[in-house]
């Protein structure tokens, strides 16, 4: 009989599992992000401006690759990849101790990134495979707030080496990192084969089903869905920089509103995604992230103006209200992705959907920062405008997807 706790936790023993992978996961990534700033320059000697540099190549690269690593998934089988993927990325992280040169770090640099987008195609389509059709959405929720309170305790581990002010610490947290992702490669291989894991299709089977990139309602779709993602640049660029520049607020509010936003991640994706599991009801899912996404830009725009305590709870309230955004978008994105996936080519979709994260993760971070800081309130309502557009546009995108599957004999959901 179900108890009151069971209402917190992954609704199967799969799902468990695949969470557990998720904290063990991001408990390595996130010991390492936390101290990255201070190897890089520190450690490895480089300047803040090639460390930007090598990232956006990196970026670049991965973005060039997003589908090709996605049809390779296809092929290999989705948990191999992950896998593979996974002890790759592991060792590669061996190495980070003896690099000593920006040629040398961009070569780390992209082949991490390529090899992290790999993981996340298999992960992709492995996860999406491996549940059944009602236990998708609510499953990815739980492995979504997993994967915070993994970084979270990441973060106090890398967090403990920088206190104290230690080169020797600092260098030995890539080798923490290792360790903890050798076993989360280790953790992988145990778990259960999904379907395209135990049956993979050939290219020439998989050649009389429309690519993705020819489903031009998905494209679209993900790149729409990419530009409601943004959330993350309002949370972590935008807002920050607005309370330090534009604000009289105190900026230890900073870590209030990072907490803020990590505690409602873990508590809140659950049932931000609950219901969803349909095109029809990640679209509501995607109106809400938006509706939420433009009260923030509203309510952070005012704080130009206020004083004291109004700016401290405003700024806050913008916090929590794009906190919301990012929920409702990861919920309608998860939705998306399950309905309107070929089953046979999971992967591939992983990947063109990651075109669109990747696109906006580019652009918005210029853009945004230059509307809000230098245009003001003016600036703000742009952006709204521009999250208003792209809600507008993705329920015209994801029934054109739906009827590229349909038209090419595939099914909209499995």
């Amino acid at each position: 009989m179900p108890t009151r706790l069971d209402r917190f936790l992954p609704p199967t023993p799969l799902a468990r599992r695949l969470s557990l992978q998720s904290v063990l996961f991001a408990t390595g990534e996130g010991a390492f992000i936390t101290g990255s700033a201070v190897f890089f320059t520190q450690i490895v000697g480089l300047s803040a401006a090639q460390v930007g540099l090598g990232l956006t190549i990196a970026g670049a690269v991965t973005f060039a690759f997003a589908v090709p690593l996605g049809k390779l998934a296809d092929r290999v089988g989705p948990r191999r990849q992950w896998a593979a993927a996974a002890f790759v990325g592991a060792a590669l992280y061996l190495l980070w101790p003896f690099i000593g040169s920006f040629p040398a770090f961009l070569l780390m640099t992209v082949a991490i990134e390529l090899v992290g987008n790999a993981g996340w195609s298999g992960r992709g389509a492995y996860t999406i495979d491996v549940f059944p059709h009602d236990e998708r959405v609510r499953s990815l929720a739980f492995m979504r707030a997993a994967l915070n309170i993994g970084f979270t305790l990441g973060a106090m581990i890398g967090g403990l080496a920088l206190a104290f002010d230690s080169d020797t610490l600092v260098r030995a947290v890539p080798w923490v990192t290792a360790a903890i992702l050798f076993a989360n490669a280790a953790f992988i291989t145990r778990l259960p084969d999904a379907e395209h894991d135990r049956v993979v299709r050939s290219p020439a089977e998989k050649a009389l089903r429309g690519s993705a990139l020819r489903n031009r309602g998905f494209l679209s779709l993900s790149i729409l869905d990419g530009v409601l993602g943004t959330n993350q640049v309002l949370l972590n660029v935008v807002i920050p920089l607005w309370l330090v520049q534009a604000t009289d607020a105190p900026h230890v509010l900073l870590a209030w509103l990072f907490g803020t936003n990590t505690v409602l991640a873990v508590l809140l994706q659950v049932p931000a995604a609950r219901g969803v599991n349909s095109v029809s009801t990640s679209l509501r899912a995607a109106r809400i992230s938006g509706a939420f996404f433009v009260l923030s830009c509203f309510v952070v725009l005012v704080t130009h103006d206020t004083i004291g305590w109004v700016t401290i709870v405003l700024v806050w309230l913008g916090h929590v209200t794009v906190t919301g955004a990012e929920l409702f978008q990861s919920a309608g994105h998860w939705g998306f992705l399950s309905e309107l996936s070929d089953p046979e080519r999971r992967g591939e979709y992983q990947g063109v959907s990651q075109l669109g994260t990747t696109l906006g993760s580019v652009w918005a971070p210029a853009a945004f920062t230059y509307l809000a800081l230098e245009w003001g309130a003016t600036g703000w309502m742009l952006i709204a405008a521009v999250i208003v557009i792209a809600v507008l546009g993705m329920g015209p995108a994801a029934r054109a997807a739906g009827r590229y599957l349909a038209r090419t004999g595939q099914p909209t959901a499995a």
